[in-house]
């Protein structure tokens, strides 16, 4: 039987990656990891480390876009509700691999959720038919994501940096756009110029479509609307991200709002169908990713009907 992890980079996919290696062996699992081009640079360390500690080969896929790319290609923001670059970036790649490199009668998928996420299991299990699907890490021994920090360090492995950084997840740089307000807040205080950039991209974004539009919402006076991260990070800088100000008013931001991460390839019938479309597979020799920040893919997916 063959097996095939879907490796984010993140410490949830190394340990059930670990797992697999452990009951299956590492001769027939490979590490299949989908390339954002928006990653923190020492993901993609630990991304070398993580499958040379467990012994089996990594496999490096990309759509060749970054998320904002996407967003101007789809004149669609991602968000919390609905986030294009998932199954753009992530999704039909990964679908894609499998339909050409895997046969679904002996490949089993593993994927990172624990079992804290055992309610996603069903979705899963049903998205990736005809696959089998599986989530190590959903059954026992049931482990907290800092157990899984440690048994990374007692491994003489160093986790990626943003856990140490206080975040919550190792993708996108700590800025996914499902993220809440929390967690866009706690990236301007841990990398600003990061901030500063998604920020310029939205209002960039605004630009062009001509509509208020943003990432983040918020709800005041009864309705929803939309909160740009430059509006957040004016709130933030005037009330230093107090809980609350002292005449009563609204602190500057939710600080229970973190979202969550939900990139986890889980093909829908869209991403499946959309994955039979031309693609081919060839060597990276420019290391840059598209906005010239250093990247350490080695292989690059490319739609044949891409819009650019």
């Amino acid at each position: 039987m063959r097996h095939v992890v879907m490796f984010s980079g993140g410490i949830s996919s190394w340990a059930a990656a670990r797992r697999v290696a452990d009951e299956h062996g590492t001769s027939n699992l490979q590490l299949l990891f989908a390339d954002t081009y928006a990653e923190d640079e020492d993901l993609y360390r630990f991304l070398e480390e993580a499958a040379a500690q467990i012994g089996a080969p990594l496999i490096r896929i990309a759509d060749g876009r970054t998320p904002w790319q996407v967003f101007d290609d789809e004149h669609y923001i991602g968000n919390a509700r609905v986030a294009p670059c998932s199954r753009r970036l992530k999704q039909i790649p990964c679908v894609r691999w499998l339909a050409q490199h895997t046969d679904p009668a002996d490949t089993v998928i593993h994927v990172g959720i624990d079992w804290s996420e055992l309610h996603r299991l069903p979705a899963i299990e049903r998205g990736y038919q005809p696959w089998l699907a599986h989530a190590p890490l959903c059954d026992p021994p049931w482990t907290s994501k800092d157990e899984l920090l440690d048994q990374a360090r007692a491994c003489g492995l160093e986790p990626p940096r943003l856990y140490a950084l206080g975040f919550p997840h190792n993708n996108c740089g700590g800025a996914c756009v499902r993220g809440g307000q929390a967690a866009w807040a706690h990236l301007w205080g841990v990398f600003p110029d990061r901030y500063l950039d998604h920020e310029r991209r939205e209002q960039a974004f605004q630009n062009r479509l001509g509509k208020n539009v943003a990432v983040l919402r918020e709800r005041r006076g009864g309705t929803t609307q939309p909160l740009t991260l430059r509006q957040l990070r004016q709130r933030l800088e005037r009330r230093a991200g107090t809980t609350e100000d002292p005449d009563g008013q609204r602190a500057a931001h939710d600080g229970l709002d973190w979202g969550g991460c939900g990139c986890l390839p889980v093909p829908d019938s869209s991403a499946r169908s959309e994955s039979s479309s031309p693609t081919r597979i060839q060597p990276v020799t420019d290391r840059r990713r598209p906005d010239d920040r250093r990247s350490r893919c080695t292989a690059r997916e490319t739609d044949g009907d891409q819009q650019r």
